[in-house]
């Protein structure tokens, strides 16, 4: 069985959370798989080895689990961006906009530098609003956006066109 095939057996569709119609999926099971999950993390070091990152910047909530993990194993450090009222530091900010609504994501001002090479990273790319304040974030910093890459994208929500020219890896599509 593929790696994908693998992964997808793991994520599991819960209907109707948080409410109709949505589908949520469930990436605990994943987790859960000790194995899966290191395959998981080893696909995503062979895909960036020799680019030379230096920072993963994980995307409040589980892009901070995958993005800790990846981070520890490419020996590279971990910066995080939040929602409004987490950090403790001087931030930045981007709004961004909901399907009703908005929200802000934050980065410590000083968490990176012109001279980082960042792989963002985050559990699902949907609308693509996070992920587009987060590489405007990253990107006002000065440092280098090498890619931002995702668990599982949903095709059908069509965010891949929120992220322009950015380059984008998902490992699963829905």
């Amino acid at each position: 069985m593929s790696l994908q095939d693998t992964l997808k057996s793991l994520i599991l569709d819960v209907p109707g959370f948080p409410a109709p119609p949505v589908v949520f999926k469930d990436i605990t099971p994943l987790l859960q798989d000790g194995g899966a999950f290191n395959a998981l993390i080893e696909h995503w070091v062979e895909r960036y080895k020799g680019e030379a990152v230096t920072q993963v910047v994980g995307i409040e909530s589980r892009g901070f689990i995958f993005g800790a993990a990846l981070a520890a194993r490419m020996g590279v450090g971990l910066t995080l961006i939040r929602k409004p009222g987490k950090l403790p530091r001087e931030t930045v900010s981007r709004e961004y906009a909901l399907e009703y609504g908005t929200d802000v994501l934050h980065i410590h001002k000083d968490a990176l530098t012109p001279d980082d090479r960042v792989l963002i990273i985050d559990d699902v790319l949907a609308t693509g609003g996070t992920a587009a304040a987060a590489i405007e974030l990253v990107s006002a910093s000065g440092a280098t956006v090498v890619e931002t890459t995702f668990l599982m994208e949903l095709d059908f929500l069509g965010g891949l066109a929120k992220l322009g020219e950015n380059a984008v890896y998902s490992v699963l599509h829905y």
